[in-house]
């Protein structure tokens, strides 16, 4: 079942969204209006799976562009909802904006619920229920989102007013393919032009999206799911502000992903924030695919952006361009990513590797170390998704970095792993002793 958490902003709607699920997954900051995009968190309560659909802070009187965007999306999680959550700071009293949100609950189909949060401090409060009775939803709960209060009560009226539970799904194996890239490169664009409609909200003001938003799609019969996330920066330079957590969130989203879309502005070029995002999905374990957006405003020289990034990031991602405002070879990027993904799962034949192995060595024979030089003897795949290697050595003292990427990069070239993280480990063999 899905619940919609809606309200006001800075209500207290993201902290009560974490209580009731138990994690630290939405985006909580006194700052007000820290959730935009809605996002979506699983959890369980006596038996009953829920989906607590998190949403912005609606203001109905604000007139700027980006506070109808954030209006937007919650009302599609309110559509989308078998129980409305109507979350009112009851401290701060019953505001105009209030009211005006209550007056759009009354026309959604499914059951409003009024949740008066900060109602914590003991007894003698109830004064601030009254007020709210006046909102025409019914009898609000009391709750304390920030110390637990009154939450479980809340939980067992969403569970009675919910639908009957659905069959189980079955394990969820569809590939995840994240968005990531700095501030400002057109990741929630992307992401709306894939899907050819506003899931995400998409502005010209860098670091727009604040949650990793994951949305499920098929494509061309194969069900996925993308996950749109906020712009990465380097830590030292928002550190204490509500990016810091959101990003945070970011780093994660790769953490739980198949492929990363590396997107990059072919306007600006290759930079090195570009590149250390690269090598943060490569340590995350997910195939990397780089796309040089805006490619219709500014071509940069593709052989050299190319020779930039297989320079640079080890994976030696594929590189497509596209422009997500022109839609310009969409088409290509999430085939190539699907492909990677499956590659990333892949299992080698063993046979096929020391083959690979025998041949490698050949061709380029480790360099000798202290008068003694690295033999391998075996070699096979222990691991997928990301694919590790066991290779078994006389010594690994004396294996040389470079040698090691240059298998590395041999083995990508022989099965096209090009963008897949790849891990080699070199271990020793192993003398058996008489007894």
């Amino acid at each position: 079942m899905k619940v919609a958490v809606v309200g006001y902003p800075n209500a207290g709607k993201s902290t009560l969204v974490n209580r009731l699920a138990g994690v630290r997954e939405a985006v909580t900051h006194e700052q007000p209006g820290a959730t935009r995009d809605r996002k979506e968190i699983e959890t369980e309560w006596n038996g009953r799976r829920i989906t607590l659909i998190d949403t912005g802070g609606v203001d109905l009187a604000a007139p700027d562009s980006l506070s109808r965007s954030v209006q937007d999306q919650a009302r599609e999680a309110i559509a989308d909802a078998d129980v409305i959550l109507h979350v009112v700071d009851a401290r701060a009293g019953l505001g105009p904006g209030d009211a005006e949100i209550a007056s759009m609950l009354r026309a959604a189909p499914a059951p409003v619920l009024v949740v008066a949060n900060k109602m914590d401090g003991g007894p003698g409060k109830e004064h601030l229920l009254a007020e709210l009775h006046s909102l025409g939803l019914g009898e609000p709960f009391p709750v304390s989102a920030t110390h637990g209060l009154g939450t479980g009560d809340l939980l067992d009226r969403i569970v009675e007013l919910a639908p009957p539970p659905e069959e189980d799904a079955e394990a969820d194996d569809r590939p995840r393919i994240a968005i990531l890239g700095r501030p400002n490169v057109g990741k929630s664009s992307l992401l709306n032009a894939l899907l050819g409609s506003q899931r995400t909200i998409v502005s010209a003001e860098a670091g727009t999206t604040r949650d990793a938003i994951d949305t499920e799609l098929t494509w061309e019969g194969r069900e996925l799911v993308l996950i749109d996330t906020a712009g990465i920066r380097r830590r030292s330079k928002i550190a204490g502000t509500v990016d810091y957590y959101a990003q945070l969130r970011a780093e994660r989203a790769a953490s739980r992903s198949d492929v990363a879309i590396l997107l990059c502005d072919a306007s600006v070029g290759i930079t090195s924030e570009d590149l250390r995002i690269g090598d943060l999905a490569m340590k995350s374990g997910c195939a990397t695919l780089v796309g040089l957006n805006k490619w219709d405003i500014v071509e940069l020289d593709l052989d050299d952006a190319k020779a930039r990034l297989r320079q640079r990031l080890r994976q030696r991602p594929p590189v497509i361009t596209c422009s997500a405002e022109q839609g310009r070879n969409l088409e290509k990027l999430l085939p190539k990513a699907l492909e990677l993904a499956d590659r990333r799962a892949s299992r080698l034949r063993t046979s096929e590797l020391n083959r690979f192995l025998a041949d490698a060595v050949a061709k380029n024979p480790p360099p000798a170390k202290r008068g003694r030089r690295l033999r391998t003897y075996y070699v096979a795949q222990v691991e997928e998704a990301p694919p590790r290697f066991a290779i078994q050595v006389n010594d690994r003292q004396l294996i040389n970095r470079d040698w090691a990427y240059y298998l590395e990069n041999a083995l990508r070239e022989a099965w096209g792993l090009d963008g897949v993280p790849l891990i080699l480990d070199f271990v020793p063999r192993q003398r058996s002793r008489a007894a």
